[in-house]
């Protein structure tokens, strides 16, 4: 009750129905909440990350601004939420054709690639999120070295 009567008074002074831009099935956000993820995984959100994960999501899904920043929102809240990766790969895997998921797991590396070195938990991450989402072990490190060549000089092995 106190659910509904909250819900009321939103609605009436701020005029929000309560919609759910982006469902809890939705693609975007299943890939948007592996992607925060992996800009958290370290334990330190670099700005270069933060950004690279913003323009990410507004290019791949062609979202304005505040979509976006609605999408990071929800993806934040889902990764907190989440107790493992399988939940958002599950989504992807059966929502998303290959190609999709191969870009998914390319837009991982940009993240990876922004602040120009990888940590050993990025890696990882990766690693089993290109296994869950059935993404060969060729592919993905042929996708690490696509976005390596472009990305800022790191002066790491690739």
């Amino acid at each position: 009750m106190l659910t509904a009567f909250k819900q009321f008074i939103r609605e009436i002074t701020l005029g929000d129905s309560g919609k759910q831009e982006f469902a809890e099935n939705d693609t975007r956000l299943a890939a948007a909440a592996l992607l925060f993820h992996l800009v958290d995984v370290d334990g330190v959100i670099e700005e270069s990350e933060s950004e690279k994960l913003r323009e990410i999501l507004k290019t791949h899904y062609e979202l304005n601004d505040a979509e976006t920043t609605e999408l990071i929102a929800a993806a934040k809240q889902r990764d907190d939420e989440a107790v493992d990766l399988y939940g958002f790969t599950s989504v992807l895997k059966r929502t998303t054709d290959e190609t999709e998921r191969l870009a998914i797991v390319e837009m991982m590396w940009q993240i990876v690639y922004a602040d120009g070195h990888v940590h050993e938990f990025e890696d990882n991450t990766i690693w089993r999120v290109a296994e869950l989402l059935g993404i060969s072990s060729r592919d993905r490190v042929t996708l690490r070295h696509k976005v390596a060549k472009t990305a800022p000089e790191s002066g790491e092995p690739v």
